[in-house]
């Protein structure tokens, strides 16, 4: 038995060992994918809630590439949950009867949570060098972890206002600004007064929320996740985090070395749409060190891990960020990359990361690190 996955999530990892295998592919060509058969679908099983009065079945909080697979499958089977939260759309978040083959009535369990860590110092540090960056009337799009989770704490604190909401993913973070009157919506140059997102993954309080809310709209990835559809957002930012990064600016979110973690997702669509967004703004988060087995090493290195796989190339990262600070990369020269990232470093690697630069020939001495 070989499980081709789309994109390796938590519970899929402990089977990368036994025939688990990841198909590569940018998230918002998904349901493209699909489409052209690139993904070939024998049957079907989606989760859904119950039936309406008009006969359309909803897919709840994961709308993602659920029509086109629908679609494209020969035998197409829905299985309802009663306790799915009801995701008004947006787009293709539906489907009638009549594109259904078969019905299962499951136990009607509750829906999978997962709960919001605790951020870290580092985590709230790096959030806190966003938050400075923040303005009202921003759309603002979040990734899972540590790091969106305190963003979404200290917007609920703050000043701002007139927020909006465009994300791949809606999570609990989410709810906070929302509860705190954060979010409108009024100012998006799109979708105006609507929450977009293409599924939703968190708390119970989460999927109370999200069900039957006409202030949110749920819809397939192809739209969610298209940067030409992001790039006209004005005011967009993009919240991401990364494992390592090198010296030219290549970020990895995927590996570490061989060892696939997870999936591209939608990274780098969010990266590219976000830059061509008015006054656009991409930040990929990653602690300036980790410790494995008692020796502490710096996340950020002169290449990457051997085998580790390249999210977002050189040519499309926009800002890094660290605990110590921000690093603009686009519009720079190799060796202005090289010192923008030594300078976010932990200083315990920072004169070590310098020589690796001098051997690659990307560093020039400049009046901000020796």
């Amino acid at each position: 038995f070989t499980w081709n996955s789309w994109h390796v999530a938590g519970h899929d990892r402990k089977f990368i060992n036994k025939n688990l295998f990841y198909i590569p592919m940018k998230f918002h060509e998904n349901p493209m994918m699909t489409r052209k058969d690139c993904v070939p679908t024998n049957v079907a099983v989606i989760q859904c809630t119950a039936m309406d009065k008009h006969g359309y079945f909803n897919f709840g909080g994961s709308s993602v590439n659920c029509c086109a697979m629908m679609e494209t499958a020969r035998v197409t089977i829905l299985e309802v949950n009663e306790k799915m939260p009801r995701c008004l759309g947006g787009n293709q978040e539906c489907l009638h009867i009549s594109q259904v083959d078969y019905i299962i009535q499951s136990k009607n369990e509750p829906i999978a949570t997962i709960g919001s860590a605790e951020p870290s110092p580092v985590e709230i540090a790096m959030a806190q060098h966003i938050i400075e960056r923040l303005y009202d009337g921003n759309c603002i799009q979040l990734g899972i972890g540590g790091t969106p989770n305190a963003v979404g704490s200290m917007v609920a604190a703050s000043d701002l206002k007139d927020l909006g909401v465009h994300t791949e993913m809606y999570v609990d973070a989410y709810l906070l600004m929302a509860k705190a009157g954060k979010i409108t919506g009024a100012r998006k140059s799109i979708d105006k007064y609507k929450q977009v997102y293409s599924f939703a993954m968190g708390s119970q309080e989460l999927y109370d929320y999200i069900d039957d809310n006409p202030g949110l709209a749920s819809y397939s990835v192809d739209y969610t996740n298209n940067p030409w559809v992001v790039a006209q957002i004005d005011d967009f930012v993009s919240i991401n985090a990364c494992i390592e990064v090198d010296l030219y600016g290549q970020v990895c979110a995927e590996s570490v070395g061989t060892r696939h973690i997870s999936g591209t997702g939608g990274q780098l669509d969010f990266v590219e749409g976000a830059y061509k967004s008015k006054n656009g703004q991409s930040f990929i988060c990653l602690p300036s060190t980790i410790e494995i087995k008692g020796e502490v090493t710096s996340r950020i290195k002169p290449i990457l891990t051997p085998g580790a796989i390249v999210t977002d190339p050189r040519t499309a990262t926009h800002m890094m960020v660290t605990e110590f600070g921000i690093a603009t990369l686009k519009g720079r020269s190799t060796w202005e990359r090289a010192e923008e990232l030594i300078k976010i470093a932990h200083p315990d690697f920072q004169d070590e990361l310098v020589k690796e630069a001098q051997k690659m020939n990307i560093w020039r001495k400049s009046n901000k690190i020796g």
